[in-house]
């Protein structure tokens, strides 16, 4: 907008974007250290909310955003059924940081890249990821791109740069910053990295030594934790002696901003200011969305053997970020109890449609465990397969 903006009078400071947005957004005009202790948020508990500061959030945005978490939502409790039947071997649900993944990962472009951790599989499927191939490398059968060669839950996507997440903790960091500084190697300009982690990962080396390479190559990547206040057994508390998280980014000489995670709103903001920012060429920004895991870390873990599930009942009733959304968009009429129910039904359905297809495909061939190694493989390797088969064959 060009001559005086609205609102702005001769011999006034022009408000800034945030602070024309509504009372929400001065916090992003506190000093840093403030930004780093406080807790941006938008959208109440109860669902309550300023319509100041949703004038970005129309009817569309809002429903693609709430659908992306509901299929999350419905798609982990599908999944982690067939888990505890045996179909599948292994399998981790986002419940409960649907808002965190989904919200941040909507400010993307197509261009850029999702560097993820362990709970950011449908922010992949929200921008793109095929779901049939990430179907397909849940059951690790012959549609599987990897050929069964990665444990359940670590898709890749090339056409919508979705790297393949790594169980080792923290290792993704790096990797999300080498991204965003060959990113920037290259020139091209207009491409951002988004990687992820949990808050064990701030106490691994690779986190450091990613964050230190970032803030002084000025990367454009966006780092988000998402504190949901377990790294498998070990509480925050065992975790950090740090007032926040969100600090920890200031000595390294970045920006690092602390966000309610069950805030869908709170959420898109603070990361649409990070890779806009990134995007401009001003450099990196940390984010801590403070949420928290209501299930458990993983389908190999009880969380009732080492937390007071009594608070993971109050995250559940009243913190929880599908409910919190839900009743905003009953309150603007943009989302009745028949159209939610419509929503859910074609959801669970379309994810049915495509488990039943890909359960009944069988597994990659045995000779692809010696391929993709070299172009023809060697002598030895044909020996091993030849000893496999025979031994196949006794039984």
């Amino acid at each position: 907008m060009s001559g005086v903006q609205a609102g702005e009078r001769k011999g006034e400071k022009a408000a800034t974007p945030m602070q024309a947005r509504g009372p929400a957004f001065a916090y992003f005009d506190l000093d840093e250290e403030a930004k780093a202790r406080g807790l941006f948020s938008i959208l109440a508990e109860d669902g309550s909310y300023d319509p100041a500061n949703v004038t970005r959030f129309d009817k569309t945005l809002c429903l693609q955003l709430y659908r992306g978490m509901l299929w999350t939502r419905l798609m982990d409790r599908q999944f982690m059924a067939l888990q505890r039947q045996g179909v599948l071997g292994f399998y981790a649900e986002t419940i409960g940081q649907e808002a965190a993944s989904i919200c941040s990962a909507a400010t993307l472009e197509p261009q850029d890249w999702l560097v993820p951790a362990l709970r950011e599989h449908g922010a992949g499927l929200f921008r793109g990821m095929n779901f049939e191939n990430f179907v397909a490398q849940l059951f690790g059968n012959a549609n599987d791109i990897t050929r069964g060669r990665q444990m359940p839950l670590h898709p890749c996507d090339r056409p919508t740069n979705y790297l393949n997440m790594s169980s080792c903790i923290a290792t993704q960091i790096s990797h999300a910053v080498g991204v965003a500084m060959g990113m920037k190697i290259s020139g091209v300009g207009n491409q951002v990295c988004m990687g992820y982690m949990g808050d064990g990962a701030t106490s691994e080396g690779d986190f450091h030594v990613a964050m230190n390479f970032a803030a002084v190559r000025k990367a454009p990547v966006v780092l988000i934790c998402q504190n949901n206040q377990w790294a498998i057994s070990t509480p925050v508390s065992g975790q950090t002696a740090a007032e926040t998280f969100a600090l920890k980014g200031i000595g390294y000489g970045m920006e690092s901003l602390r966000a309610d995670g069950n805030d869908m709103f709170a959420v898109y903001e603070v990361c649409k200011y990070a890779v806009d920012k990134a995007r401009r060429g001003e450099g990196p920004t940390f984010i801590e969305l403070l949420n928290y895991r209501l299930s458990a870390h993983t389908s190999s873990d009880d969380p009732s053997r080492y937390r007071d599930e009594s608070v993971t009942t109050m995250w559940r009733e009243k913190r929880e970020p599908l409910i919190r959304a839900r009743i905003f968009l009953e309150k603007k009429g943009w989302l009745s109890e028949a159209e939610h129910e419509a929503m859910a039904a074609q959801i669970e359905s379309t994810i049915r449609e495509v488990v039943a297809k890909q359960r009944d495909v069988p597994a990659p061939p045995l000779r692809s465990l010696i391929e993709d190694v070299q172009q023809t493989p060697w002598w030895r390797l044909e020996e091993d397969l030849a000893a496999m088969q025979e031994l196949l064959a006794k039984q």
